[in-house]
């Protein structure tokens, strides 16, 4: 009879939700007592994960887990069945005994592709340890090049169900946050509209690197459709007419609107939002980004266009007219690293908004002082961080998301209520319309940073730090925000290792992206999974902080370090 067998002709697509396969190793010659012990910790584990980690629209993710414990290869092929047939997408092995590397975790982890994440969590128990398999096996595993990460945590030595400490399940979620990012964003794609960035060769759409590097797909659309799309009023214009008043009620007389010709270029701004989020849901697209300048709205030989100020702020929201929504990472001036850049950022926070900001005017410590002292102001908040360090005003026309202006967890409202939409710069945007502009509180901590592409290596890197944003006295508020374009957003960040003059030399672009709530060790496993080198040129930064980054994979100490060891992976 033949094997052959017709699939559906329709299928829902719901992508992107990964599976994590939890299991352990055991030694066939241990008591029974200490071998549900080990199927125990494999349950809590698979707990842990399923509790603490989820998509970034708040999707759970997938666990399964394996009551088969792998003492040899013919166990470690029953387990691996399974995680196959599962679709498992990481792995996370839980010893709690000795075993023997290569019949059991080595047998089942080469059943599966080269890059599938591996994690080996551990106790430091004495009676039977685990801990001593973890370490024989990332040797063995690391000697012949494959990455892996290592967890070597606590929990109770006895016990038929020992529970982990927090501070190892913060460490496993962490690694997993990497390891769904990873996972979930390969075969996903992106869309972008219009061509190179405005020439910025920092910013352009890396198609073939990032296919080939990242799994990232880029769908690229001509402007002409959304064009096109607007003619024809390709939109409900009932939820045009929600949306306007949704942004009436909300932000009212702050809309600068001069007539009824800036009314309709106003609404044709909010129009493109509902038409490129139904195209991006069309084609189940993750993120977005759209070129404007210069043929969309600046170059007066065609007939210049509103700006997308408005409709790209939709996107990085946490809201719309619609209620709370996932913010879908979406760049200004199509620039496909800085959307990356987001991409990444928001998925490793659990769905934070994105920040996407020129790299404008770096502000050293003795110059915002001395303006402040011309403003009369040399005896204000004379301990500020921003006194101290100086501050970076980043400041762009697009992209900045609604929730930047107020503080994490505050209401649409509250946030709303310190949102304006200035006319857009008549000069730079012929096609008019409105920009958005607020001022982001003091406070928000989190990672800022901005991906590149070497050509000569083949290999992304990520120069990043940990960054605060800061805030002004009111009066030199309005001064660095005359400096350089008033009626954009503006959030003024601080970093936290770097000198503004190291800050201000190695930008990587004049885009710089941040992301509230990102943990370091959950980025850097991520850039581990990914091949990305992580790029701190700052004297101040150690090289490893203990309890902020990850324990680095013996993979790379075995082999000279971080950057050589990802440098050699990026040449096979």
């Amino acid at each position: 009879m033949s094997n052959v067998r017709c699939l559906a002709s329709e299928v829902e697509v719901v992508g992107g939700v990964p599976t994590f396969g939890v299991c352990a190793t055991s030694d066939p010659r241990v008591d029974q007592e200490s071998r549900q012990r080990c199927v125990n910790i494999i349950e809590m584990t698979a707990n842990v994960i399923a509790e603490g980690v989820h998509m970034p629209d708040g999707t759970p993710v997938n666990v399964v887990y394996s009551p088969i414990l792998i003492d040899g290869e013919p166990q470690a092929d029953m387990v691996a069945r399974q995680f196959k047939d599962e679709g498992v997408d990481a792995i996370v092995c839980v010893p709690d005994t000795w075993a023997f590397p290569q019949p059991s975790l080595i047998s089942l982890i080469q059943q599966f592709p080269q890059d599938m994440p591996i994690n080996l969590t551990c106790g430091n128990s004495g009676p039977k340890p685990g801990v001593v398999f973890v370490h024989a096996a990332s040797g063995a595993i690391s000697q012949y090049g494959k990455l892996i990460h290592i967890n070597v945590g606590t929990w109770p030595d006895t016990g038929p169900s020992p529970q982990m400490t927090d501070s190892t399940a913060e460490a496993l979620v962490d690694w997993c946050y990497g390891a769904m990012t990873y996972a979930s964003l390969k075969g996903r794609r992106v869309v972008i509209f219009g061509h190179d960035s405005m020439g910025m060769e920092t910013a352009l759409a890396h198609v073939i690197p990032t296919r080939n590097i990242l799994g990232l797909e880029i769908t690229r659309l001509d402007m002409k459709l959304l064009a096109d799309m607007l003619n024809k009023q390709a939109y409900d214009p009932g939820e045009l007419d929600e949306l306007r008043g949704w942004v009436d009620d909300l932000v009212g007389e702050r809309v600068e609107l001069r007539n009824d010709d800036d009314e309709r270029r106003f609404r044709l701004s909010l129009a493109m939002y509902l038409i490129v989020r139904d195209l991006m849901a069309d084609l189940n697209a993750v993120g977005g980004g759209f070129m404007s300048q210069l043929e969309w709205g600046s170059d007066p030989r065609g007939i210049p266009l509103p700006v997308a100020d408005g409709m790209e702020s939709l996107f990085n929201s946490s809201f719309d007219h619609t209620g709370r929504k996932q913010p879908i990472p979406f760049a200004t001036e199509a620039d496909t690293q800085g959307l990356l850049t987001m991409l990444y950022f928001t998925w490793l926070s659990g769905g934070n908004p994105p920040l996407f900001m020129d790299f404008r005017k770096v502000w050293e410590p003795w110059e915002i002082n001395q303006l402040a002292e011309k403003l009369g102001l040399g005896d204000a908040e004379p301990d500020a961080l921003w006194r101290r360090k100086g501050l970076v005003d980043g400041d762009n026309s697009g992209s900045a998301s609604f929730d930047w202006a107020a503080e994490p967890g505050a209401s649409v409202e509250d946030i709303m209520s310190r949102v304006s939409f200035p006319l857009a710069d008549e000069f730079y945007f012929p096609g008019g319309g409105n920009s958005v502009f607020f001022v982001s509180p003091a406070g928000l901590d989190g990672i800022a940073g901005r991906l590149a592409y070497s050509a000569t290596q083949n290999i992304f890197s990520l120069i990043w730090d940990e960054a605060t944003t800061v805030s002004l006295p009111d009066e030199l508020t309005q001064a660095v925000c005359a400096t350089s374009t008033a009626t954009w957003p503006h959030t003024w960040v601080v970093p936290k290792y770097a000198t503004m003059g190291e800050y201000k030399q190695f930008a990587p672009a004049n885009h710089f992206h941040m992301t509230w709530d990102l943990k370091v060790s959950r980025l850097e496993y991520w850039m581990d999974l990914a091949n990305v080198l992580s790029c701190t040129p700052w004297q101040a930064r150690p090289e490893y902080v203990e309890g902020v980054d990850r324990p680095t994979p013996l993979l790379y100490v075995i082999n000279g370090g971080e950057t050589t060891a990802k440098l050699a992976r990026a040449k096979q």
